[in-house]
Parts: structure tokens; C-alpha cells; sequence
């Protein structure tokens, strides 16, 4: 009989590994019906603008890290804390203030702040803290406000120009460059906000820090991965747009339509072996400087 007890007072201890389902739903429900105008928008977005084609992919991948961290999550004890409804309470102002003002980035984040107010409020901080990453990741599905987009794309228009006129002088291919205009002997070629290199930076910067998250476990080298898309990303862009230059020189109806697209994509898919190279020479550095 005794060993029945204790295990009966065991069963009790222990948390029971379920999600609440039917709770899940109803915050869904709610929170789809609350945004859905900035929902439709969103998506709208993620499917026209081809700088934010790894929206639809952010909620997959932060809940997928979620359901992982689903044991932990769990396991932690639950306390309800306030001031995640009070988070809850100031997206619903910040909603309501963004829609008056027509400002589609602090509506769209409201729903950000919305999911990680509810979950503060429901599960306590002890829980939030599990899912930081998953939650924090969510705010990259929201596209940068356009003040900040167009602040950023001119320098790296002028980067990228810089950067082929020196490329194409380098291997012998003749080139003024006004502004981001490049002028070749045959055409000119006009580095526009597409070939800024923006798209690039914001999708890798986005799988840098899933790559990160799988591959790695220590935080610093974590910060560095993410920090070294913009260099890689830069240079990623700078040898497409030399790519397009020689193109244009040696063979002009290469340097635009498909060709020039799938350009784009190789190059963004070298930049992805290049971080994975990066993130394999500083841990082999590492392991020999500890080594000794």
C-alpha cells in the first residue's frame, strides 16, 4: 500500500506536460478578430513586397522553437503576473492610436506585444522567460517602418555602386559611376532600392538567428552571427551588382529578367554558406585558443 501512496503523491507533484488547448484557441479567436484589418494587410505584405518573403515563415519558425520549449515551459511553475495584462492593455491603445494615424508599424507591433502581454499575464515571468526567443523573434515579421527603410537603402545603394565600379575596374571593365548610376561603355545600369541589398540583409539576419538558435549554444557567438550579415550581406550585394555589370558589358540581355532574379537568388544563397563558414572558422579558433 505504501508504495501506491507515494506514487499517488508523486503523480500530484508533478506538473502534467499539456497545453491548454482550448485557451490557446480562444486567444487566437480573440486576437484574429481584434487585428484582423492589420492581419490582411500584413499577410498582403509579406506576399507583394519581396523584401518581407520570410514573413510567412517568422510565425511558423517561432512556434515551431515554441513546441520545442514546450516541456520547460510547462515544467516551470505558473504565476500570474499583472503587468503582462497591463502590456496587453497598452497594445490595445497603441492599436487604437496607430489606426487614427494611419502608422501601419506601431499597429502591427501592437500585435506583438499583444501575444507577449497574454503569455506574461497567464504563465508569469518565470515562463516568459522560456519563450523569449520564439516571442521576440514574432518582430520580425513586421516590416521596418518606411522613414527607417529609406534611410537605410540610399547609403547602401551608394555602397553597392561603390563597391562594382571598383570591382569593374578592377578586372578591366571600363565604368563611371554617378551616384548609383553606373554608366558601362554599351548602357547604364541604375542601382535601384531593389539591389540596395535591404531584402538580403533583413532575410538574413532573420536565419542567422535561426541558425544560431539550432547550431549553437554559446550567446556570444549567437550576437556575432547576427551582427555579421550586415558585412555579408553587403558584400553578398556588392558581387551581384558587379555580377549585373559584367553581364551588361559581355552579354546585355543576361543582365535583366530571369537571369538578373536568379542572380539575386544564388548570390543570397552564397551568403548563407559564407555565415555558415564564418560560424565554422571563430568556433575552430575558439576551440584552439582554449586548447592551448
Amino acid at each position: 500500500m505504501t508504495p501506491v501512496a507515494e506514487n499517488s503523491v508523486a503523480d500530484r507533484n508533478t506538473p502534467a506536460l499539456a497545453l491548454p488547448w482550448i485557451s490557446l484557441a480562444w486567444f487566437g479567436a480573440l486576437l484574429t478578430v481584434c487585428y484582423w484589418p492589420v492581419l490582411v494587410q500584413l499577410v498582403s505584405q509579406w506576399n507583394n513586397d519581396e523584401d518581407m518573403g520570410h514573413g510567412f515563415f517568422v510565425p511558423v519558425l517561432a512556434a515551431y522553437i515554441a513546441w520545442q520549449s514546450r516541456e520547460e515551459f510547462l515544467a516551470t511553475p505558473a504565476k500570474r503576473n499583472w503587468w503582462g495584462f497591463a502590456l496587453v492593455v497598452y497594445a490595445g491603445i497603441q492599436l487604437l492610436l496607430a489606426t487614427m494615424g494611419a502608422e501601419l508599424f506601431l499597429a502591427r507591433t501592437a500585435i506583438v506585444f499583444s501575444i507577449i502581454g497574454a503569455t506574461w499575464f497567464v504563465n508569469g515571468t518565470q515562463r516568459l522567460r522560456v519563450f523569449t526567443f520564439p516571442l521576440l523573434l514574432l518582430f520580425f515579421m513586421v516590416p521596418i517602418p518606411a522613414i527607417v527603410y529609406n534611410r537605410i537603402t540610399f547609403p547602401l545603394q551608394l555602397l553597392a555602386s561603390r563597391a562594382a565600379e571598383f570591382g569593374l575596374m578592377t578586372i578591366g571593365i571600363p565604368v563611371l559611376r554617378e551616384g548609383n548610376v553606373l554608366e558601362l561603355a554599351g548602357q547604364k545600369l541604375s542601382v535601384v532600392e531593389a539591389c540596395s541589398g535591404i531584402r538580403s540583409l533583413l532575410t538574413l539576419s532573420f536565419l542567422a538567428l535561426i541558425y544560431g538558435y539550432f547550431f549553437e549554444k554559446k550567446t556570444w557567438m549567437r550576437v556575432l552571427l547576427f551582427f555579421a550579415t550586415v558585412p555579408i550581406a553587403i558584400l553578398a550585394n556588392a558581387s551581384r551588382v558587379t555580377l549585373t555589370g559584367i553581364l551588361a558589358e559581355y552579354k546585355p540581355e543576361l543582365a535583366h529578367g530571369f537571369f538578373h532574379s536568379a542572380s539575386g537568388w544564388v548570390i543570397f544563397m552564397v551568403a548563407l554558406v559564407i555565415l555558415a563558414i564564418f560560424h565554422q572558422l571563430v568556433g575552430g579558433a575558439t576551440r584552439m585558443l582554449h586548447a592551448r
